[in-house]
């Protein structure tokens, strides 16, 4: 068998987005430095998906996440996979950013056409305005348990991105936020969105286009979902679980007005309290052993 190292570059690019992200973020550039100049080849780098990270294990380390420390090494590797793109980055799923890296995401990733944020206490309406300016191509976004987005960002991103077909809103259970004690500071589980009905409003008014609507545990009204049968008539998924304001009635009317609707989950009003369980986190290494060798700091 040939030297590895003697591959042509073509070969080891080929090679590598055939590897699990782990593989391809923390063994290849150790072979040598043709794979190290390989694995930073931007067409390896046009989505970066963590969730598999988050969702891989139990939940011993889930306080950890919601501290600077994790939300600074989650930035870090999102800074260092946009140097690495080129500005070809179109699909980004992590949790726990901050507007520090996704004001550069945004401004270098004008392709950009799916992002997941879930859970990033520190993004605000900062970069989610800046991401409306700069993303028209925009077509999923996910700002669930992102409580310093407000409505006027919901409002730029309905206005600008056109294309928008996926928006996930959804809260923590604020129904029974004693699963979430010791785990999320309880400042923020107590900073909840009030504004059901004006994220509704807006909704309704500037995302006509969607076809795929998560709004779990929101404190809309039946107003609110009046608003948003009338104004996102293209629905197929709608995703109601723990919206505890509404009625059957209004449940009814929603089903019966939205006449492509596939998917509706409804509150489920008869199901304990107790057995509402916001997503599962599961293990997360985040790669601490490569930021602490300072081979890719930035």
């Amino acid at each position: 068998m040939g030297d590895w190292r003697e591959m042509t570059r073509e070969c080891l690019v080929d090679i590598m987005t055939r590897l699990p992200l782990e593989d391809r973020w923390r063994w290849s550039p150790l072979v040598c430095r043709s794979w190290l100049a390989a694995s930073r080849d931007p067409s390896l780098w046009r989505t970066l998906d963590l969730e598999p990270c988050f969702l891989s294990g139990g939940p011993e380390e889930q306080p950890r996440w919601w501290t600077p420390e994790f939300e600074a090494a989650i930035d870090a590797m999102l800074l260092s996979v946009i140097q690495w793109s080129s500005g070809g980055l179109k699909e980004v799923l992590l949790r726990h950013c901050s507007d520090r890296s996704l004001l550069v995401l945004v401004e270098r990733s004008p392709e950009l056409r799916a992002l997941s944020i879930k859970s990033s206490p520190n993004v605000t309406d900062l970069s989610i305005s800046k991401m409306a300016a700069s993303c028209p191509m925009l077509a999923e976004l996910d700002i669930s348990f992102c409580y310093n987005v407000s409505h006027e960002s919901l409002k730029l991103i309905g206005h600008n991105c056109r294309n928008l077909k996926v928006l996930r809103r959804n809260l923590l259970n604020w129904l029974d936020p004693s699963q979430h004690r010791g785990i999320i500071p309880a400042e923020y589980l107590n900073s909840v969105p009030q504004n059901g009905d004006e994220e509704a409003a807006v909704i309704a008014k500037f995302m006509p286009n969607l076809v795929h609507l998560d709004l779990r545990f929101s404190k809309l009204s039946p107003n609110g979902l009046k608003l948003i049968v009338e104004g996102c008539t293209k629905l197929e998924i709608l995703d109601l679980f723990g919206c505890a304001n509404l009625t059957s009635r209004a449940l009814q009317d929603a089903a019966e007005g939205l006449k492509n609707l596939k998917v509706f989950t409804r509150p489920n009003f008869y199901i304990p309290r107790s057995v509402f369980h916001t997503e599962r986190y599961g293990h997360w290494r985040l790669y601490d052993e490569r930021f602490q060798t300072n081979v890719f700091q930035i």
